[in-house]
């Protein structure tokens, strides 16, 4: 009861945000020919009606219409922010005339409302508003088409203390697979291809295989396989645990039975070919020399997110190599914890934000709203001789779509500082 009730304020919450847009339609439309009129008002009502009809049924399309379930909520979503920011430009405008009309009865001049274009000041905020809202709306359904748009990230880092056998060496970091969002099998399998395309020496997985559950990697095992195949690269795989992997975000008819999905998650990276690390370190030998490799379970700074991560288990014998990369999911991890208390970690992947899947990257420009929530949150951090890299994840989850952060396959090449 208490659920239809909340169902019912959004709705009214967006009928009155769809009333309050429609004045500044009618607005805009006032000097077209009546018939146009007429009919770009009928479009909206009926668009408005069909979207007011979509949030109402938004519990019966969760339950049998899965598949479409992202795009239509996501869809309907983007909609009413795109609409609420229209209402924004519409307050200021109402806000400006009000302080005019004050004025005005106060005896005061409060100065022309007509640009110099012809047009007066609210009908051209007006325009400006329904502009802003539709260019926002229209760049929120083409995030739709990018969300399968694999960008390979290149980088060369350099160490002083790299073992000179391991110059040049390739590592492919992949993150947050999430498999239960995948619709496409052949466009994954074409993320796969550029991968296995780069021949690395290692491939590194950051956590978040999946959503929720084990089996929603079944219909994919096949493809993801195919890194752990012994061609395709010359260390193999190995992986990590991120937050979503554990079943925290699921109501369980039983403990034993999320034990038991986990487990299954375990089995099945291991059917893959891939090493999973839990609070562990591996050796990793090359030209007769050595370095370290350690992957901990989920460990987060930010309160709401567990932390099964042990350092305490995969530290201890790393001490005597002379390099060492670790696997930790959150990135929030490397400033809490590892540049404090473990200096001598050279490399920290970590994955985990998506870079929100929305923002902008541009030479002048970084900026995603995750950033007011993690600080490092996409690309390269560096603090004295250490370094931390998140991964902006290889698929997706909630939004089922990409904004100017692309899904991300990763090629690192390591270095000697000359």
């Amino acid at each position: 009861m208490r659920s239809w009730r909340m169902v019912w304020m959004v709705v009214m919450v967006a009928l009155l945000i769809d009333l309050y847009v429609f004045q500044a339609v009618k607005t805009v439309t006032q000097a077209t020919f009546p018939r146009w009129q007429t009919i770009i008002d009928y479009i909206y009502r009926t668009f408005s009606i069909l979207t007011l009809t979509l949030l109402c049924l938004m519990r019966v399309i969760r339950q049998y219409a899965r598949r479409l379930q992202g795009y239509i909520f996501f869809g309907v979503l983007g909609l009413y922010f795109s609409k609420l920011l229209v209402c924004l430009f519409l307050l200021l405008d109402d806000g400006r005339r009000g302080v005019q009309w004050i004025v005005g009865r106060l005896g005061a001049h409060p100065g022309a409302s007509v640009l110099s274009a012809g047009i007066s000041r609210s009908v051209f905020f007006t325009w400006l508003a329904i502009g802003v809202g539709t260019a926002l709306y229209a760049t929120f359904l083409y995030g739709f088409t990018n969300k399968y748009h694999y960008r390979v990230r290149r980088l060369t880092l350099a160490y002083a203390n790299l073992p000179a056998s391991f110059k040049g060496f390739k590592i492919v970091q992949l993150s947050d697979i999430h498999s239960g969002s995948f619709r496409d099998k052949a466009a994954v399998s074409r993320g796969i291809d550029k991968i296995l395309a780069e021949k690395p020496d290692l491939i590194l997985f950051t956590g978040d295989l999946v959503n929720d559950m084990a089996v929603e990697m079944t219909n994919y095992k096949d493809i993801f396989a195919r890194l752990g195949e012994p061609t395709a690269s010359a260390m193999g795989v190995f992986s990590v645990l991120g937050n979503h992997d554990y079943g925290d975000y699921v109501g369980w008819e039983t403990p034993e039975a999320k034990k038991a999905n986990l487990r299954h998650l375990v089995e099945l990276q291991r059917e893959m070919g891939w090493r999973l690390l839990m609070n562990e370190h591996v050796v990793l030998e090359r030209g007769g020399e050595q370095i370290a490799l350690l992957g901990i379970e989920n460990w987060s700074a930010k309160a709401r997110f567990p932390k099964y991560g042990r350092m305490s288990d995969a530290y201890p014998g790393t001490e005597k190599y002379p390099f060492k990369i670790l696997m930790s999911h959150d990135p929030s991890h490397w400033d809490a914890e590892i540049r404090s208390k473990y200096p001598d970690i050279d490399l920290t992947l970590s994955g985990h934000t998506h870079g929100m899947q929305f923002g902008v990257e541009w030479p002048w420009l970084r900026w995603s709203p995750v950033q007011y929530v993690y600080k490092e949150w996409a690309g390269l951090y560096e603090e004295g001789r250490q370094k931390l890299y998140v991964n902006r994840g290889f698929g997706f989850i909630g939004y089922p779509g990409r904004v100017g952060i692309l899904p991300e396959i990763t090629v690192i090449q390591l270095s000697d500082i000359p």
